[in-house]
């Protein structure tokens, strides 16, 4: 807020953490520092070590150096918090699916979803399995990579077109609109980590007596 006194001048009145943080927001969205952001982004792909199932593979040939997706700006990194990019390796069972969720709700924005395999989304060989979980289902994803297995020039292909996308300013954070059988699958774990965070705030106010 701005007030003004003809003898003292302007006097600025409010929070100024919260002015600097909206006008940082407000900035970033602008060109030309939006458009330089993107394209850093488009080549800061940074997968998260997360092998689902047996087109973990094709992933690893496509980061080897025959392919060496590494010079198009992807490199797979281990921790979650450091990373932005889920490539889904073919199947994901019940157990596994919770494991591929979790670690994309750990990974800052902005982040992105390439599955890989016919297993991936519609189940391929197990598509009848009681325990098999469709990406689609718990996570938003941004392209698929066809093939049983797919080879690696086109999981490098799928990493190309999220580039454009990304240099485009077409993406924005997002997740799946429909999350009933997601609630379904996870409330296990929710229910589990609210029980953790439960004991930690008990644990701390003791601490803190």
């Amino acid at each position: 807020m701005v007030t003004s006194d003809w003898r003292r001048g302007l006097i600025l009145v409010g929070n100024l953490e919260e002015v600097a943080e909206k006008a940082a927001k407000w900035l970033i969205e602008r060109r030309p520092i939006r458009t330089i952001r993107d394209w850093g982004i488009s080549f800061s792909l940074w997968p998260v070590h997360l092998t689902t199932s047996c087109c973990g593979a094709e992933f690893a040939a496509t980061y080897a150096p025959k392919y060496d997706a590494e010079r198009l700006g992807s490199l797979p990194f281990t921790h979650p918090r450091n990373t932005n990019m889920i490539l889904i390796e073919g199947t994901l069972t019940r157990k596994m699916a919770r494991v591929a969720r979790t670690t994309w709700e750990q990974m800052p924005w902005p982040k992105f979803v390439i599955a890989m395999g016919a297993c991936a989304f519609t189940g391929g060989l197990f598509y009848n399995s009681y325990n098999i979980v469709m990406v689609q289902d718990i996570l938003p994803v941004d392209y698929f990579v066809p093939g049983c297995p797919p080879p690696p020039d086109a999981v490098a292909h799928a990493i190309l077109k999220l580039q454009k996308k990304v240099r485009s300013g077409e993406w924005k954070p997002r997740d799946i609109e429909d999350k009933t059988k997601l609630e379904e699958l996870m409330s296990p774990i929710y229910k589990k980590a609210e029980e953790h965070i439960a004991v930690y705030n008990k644990i701390k106010e003791k601490i803190e007596v």
